[in-house]
């Protein structure tokens, strides 16, 4: 299997969490007036921390553990699911009930698989550097055609009026559905005004979008207007539950039953796919 390879960490840590109670990253450098006014308003008065919430497991479902999972939704009682690596990336449909794959469709045996997000009756997938963000039709899994942006492809997901995407940096960008082009860009980040880089999967929850950081067993739920990280949901009971072992497996894919009001989390090669509850949502 063909590792994924991202950009390192950018100094994340975890701090106590009696005291800070999430994981942190310094901003990017070169950001001196944000870390001055940062310092400045914590000499003042210090940020209180976003709350940090372990949810409760409400039931487990089965989940290829050859999946190899990137993007994760909820439409109409089907779960639709975008997976990675080279020559091994699809568009899956996947019943809830026993992790059948009911429907699925290659990406490019050259291209990355990421991100996934719904558009009306069109599926949107990212690709990690390839540059080519794929629409696939709902129904049929038939390409629609394509559409190209710079940078990196992460995470995807849908939200009132515009596709949101992460890029592994703070930066979330909102993209127009009808032609790709970026509308504007959210910084994610803690009370403290520190950034937190390393987004990846997104899902957008009642103006909120949550955010799986790459790597820890982290969801962030941030204000969908403001950026700012308003609650730490830690997955370590789930992520020693699967007892991965594999560096690359880690949590990633969240997905909202929005009728049902069920959330649904899994990881990269898991066996299991979680629908968990977390107070707030």
């Amino acid at each position: 299997m063909i590792a994924r390879m991202k950009r390192p960490l950018l100094s994340l840590l975890i701090a106590a969490f009696a005291f800070h109670g999430c994981a942190l990253a310094e901003p990017d450098a070169g950001s001196t007036a944000s870390t001055q006014a940062a310092e400045t308003t914590e000499a003042a008065a210090p940020a209180q921390a976003p709350p940090v919430v372990a949810p409760t497991i409400v039931a487990r479902f089965p989940h290829d553990p050859g999946a190899f999972t990137q993007g994760l939704l909820w439409h109409d009682g089907t779960l639709y699911e975008s997976t990675g690596q080279l020559e091994q990336s699809t568009i899956r449909k996947v019943r809830l009930e026993d992790g059948k794959v009911l429907q699925s469709v290659a990406i490019p045996p050259q291209e990355f698989g990421e991100g996934l997000a719904l558009w009306k009756d069109e599926l949107v997938s990212l690709t990690w550097q390839a540059g080519v963000a794929h629409r696939w039709a709902l129904k049929d899994f038939r390409p629609k055609g394509s559409f190209r942006y710079d940078g990196e492809g992460w995470g995807l997901t849908t939200g009132d009026d515009a596709l949101i995407m992460s890029d592994g940096s703070p930066i979330l960008r909102f993209m127009d559905p009808s032609s790709f082009t970026e509308r504007g860009t959210l910084l994610v980040h803690m009370p403290d005004g520190r950034a937190i880089p390393q987004l990846n999967e997104l899902e957008y929850v009642n103006g909120a979008i949550l955010a799986n950081v790459w790597q820890t067993p982290f969801i962030l739920k941030i204000d969908a207007k403001t950026g700012l990280v308003t609650q730490v949901i830690d997955c370590r009971a789930l992520v020693a539950e699967v007892a991965e072992t594999d560096r690359d497996a880690v949590l990633n894919g969240i997905a909202w039953d929005a009728k049902g009001k069920r959330l649904f989390v899994t990881g990269k090669l898991w066996p299991t796919l979680f629908e968990i509850s977390v107070p707030g949502l």
